[in-house]
């Protein structure tokens, strides 16, 4: 997050209006297309595994996606060094950060029903990355906000993005921010025009609409929280790709047969994958008898999938079994070895089996895939474990910042290891004058302990000039959320900066 906020202060330097690549109109940019496209990099991997990883048991599949899409970038406005990969990830969506790296999700692809409705979906992350509306959106300060995603251990989708920290959870909000009204509809026109250029039928981009209208009026839930959320439909975006439709070349490639034959594989594994879906579902409610039959019946119609037995794993996890999680994570790293996921829960049932050795390298080769807050807590709890304090306290900083209850447990973790090592930045404290000018210092309880042994430091310069410390001592036991003052008879102080620092403190025994 620093090193983002630290970014827009050098963009805001070179502020100013760029000609848009698409439309021609001017636009607001503080993003050089240097920094947009190192974003994109910087970003792409981690975000594919925040969103479920590459759906790899089909690679014929993203071949083909992969084709469609370089069709498009041929004719799209602006060259860019454009990629498209296929995720391994049922809620219906697709995505584009900057510079051109666009994603689609399998569920998404499973609701399609043609090369044309394909190249709509396509065309239209096009634009966003060539119009750069990502980067608008930074330039206005949308991204750039200091929310982080809230960590969880389990979660009912497929979609694993609030396990993200760090500068992974900053980058996340490429994805989780909203394009505003204009943005879509310029995405849908031009990527009409995309698609007439490269020989499809634009009347795919209507039917397409058509669809995610009808299914968002039924209240589809695994829909809204798809592709719904950053691209809302619209019976005004049906009607307006009507008019841009009747305003192209006629004719042009629908596909169904082609596309069909391409998604035969994935549609065949989709009964596999609904199971597992319903089983996450279930595993999120505490139904972790029905959680389990569905993993197995997931793995029972495809064995193939990591992901099946990952849920079956996790299912021991939550039980106890400990063993037989271990054992169902190998048979996911089995299918899938670049999965920071399986690391994850792997690391994190070794470290309950007490192989704390293998549950060290799992957990950290889980955070060189997507640094997270399950990981990088457990990681502390070890270290700690083994009396490396000031590894732990780098462990456990990286998960209080999260927020939520993790985060939480976290910082009350970081104070105590804390306190010894840098007792200012566990106790605050507010300097004040008495009556007669001299300095009083108070000092709080912000942890749940009580703690005593406080001792101060008053750093003053005398009048040859040479600075001088002195320390005081806080007298008796401080309650958690307690305040306690000391008169240090130290003078004149008139306000300002506080000269004083908490330099000693321990937990009561």
């Amino acid at each position: 997050m620093k090193k983002l906020l630290a970014f827009a202060l050098l963009a805001a330097s070179t502020a100013g209006c760029a000609v848009n690549p698409v439309t021609g109109k001017p636009d607001f940019m503080m993003v050089s297309e240097s920094q947009e496209l190192a974003l994109g990099e910087q970003n792409y991997a981690p975000m594919q595994q925040a969103e479920g990883g590459v759906h790899d048991i089909d690679p014929q599949l993203t071949a083909y996606v992969r084709e469609v899409g370089n069709k498009l970038a041929a004719v799209s406005d602006r060259p860019l060094p454009y990629e498209f990969v296929v995720l391994n990830n049922s809620v219906p969506n697709a995505w584009a950060l900057p510079g051109g790296k666009i994603a689609v999700n399998r569920g998404l692809l499973t609701e399609l029903n043609s090369e044309a409705e394909l190249a709509a979906v396509l065309g239209h992350e096009i634009v966003h990355a060539a119009a750069k509306h990502s980067a608008q959106q930074m330039s206005r300060g949308v991204i750039l906000q200091s929310a982080v995603l809230a960590t969880a251990m389990v979660t009912g989708d497929n979609s694993f993005g609030q396990f993200a920290v760090g500068s992974a959870a900053a980058g996340a909000q490429l994805l989780s921010s909203t394009y505003g009204r204009g943005a879509e509809l310029e995405s849908d026109k031009y990527g009409m025009t995309y698609m007439s250029r490269a020989g499809y039928d634009a009347g795919g981009a209507v039917t397409l609409q058509e669809t995610f209208v009808r299914l968002s009026e039924g209240q589809d839930s695994d829909w809204l929280s798809g592709l719904f959320a950053s691209h809302p439909p619209s019976r005004a975006r049906v009607e307006a790709n009507v008019k841009t439709a009747a305003s192209l070349p006629p004719g042009g490639t629908l596909g169904v047969d082609r596309y069909q034959a391409a998604m035969q594989k994935t549609m065949a594994a989709k009964p596999a994958y609904d199971a597992c879906d319903e089983g996450r579902k279930a595993l999120a409610e505490e139904k972790n008898e029905e959680a389990l039959a569905l993993a197995n019946k997931a793995i029972k119609l495809f064995p193939e999938e990591g992901h099946f037995y990952a849920l079956r794993g996790d299912v021991h996890l939550v039980d106890g079994k400990y063993d037989m999680a271990t054992k169902n994570y190998d048979s996911a790293i089995q299918r899938r070895g670049d999965y920071f996921y399986y690391y994850l829960r792997r690391g994190m049932a070794e470290n309950e089996l007490g192989r704390t050795d293998d549950a060290k390298a799992d957990l950290e080769r889980s955070i060189e895939m997507l640094p997270t807050g399950p990981a990088h807590f457990v990681l502390g709890d070890i270290e700690a474990t083994q009396g490396n304090d000031r590894q732990a306290i780098e462990h456990y900083a990286i998960v209080a910042k999260s927020g939520g209850e993790l985060g939480e447990a976290a910082t009350q973790k970081l104070q105590r290891l804390q306190l010894p090592y840098s007792p200012g930045e566990v106790i605050p404290r507010r300097c004040d004058a008495d009556s007669a000018g001299n300095l009083v210092v108070s000092v709080k309880n912000t942890t749940p302990w009580t703690i005593e042994g406080v001792q101060i430091e008053v750093r003053y310069t005398d009048a040859s000039g040479s600075e001088q410390g002195v320390r005081q001592a806080i007298s008796g036991r401080i309650a958690p959320d307690q305040v306690a003052s000391i008169n240090t008879g130290l003078g004149p102080y008139s306000g300002g900066s506080c000269p004083a620092e908490v330099v000693s403190a321990r937990y009561a025994e």
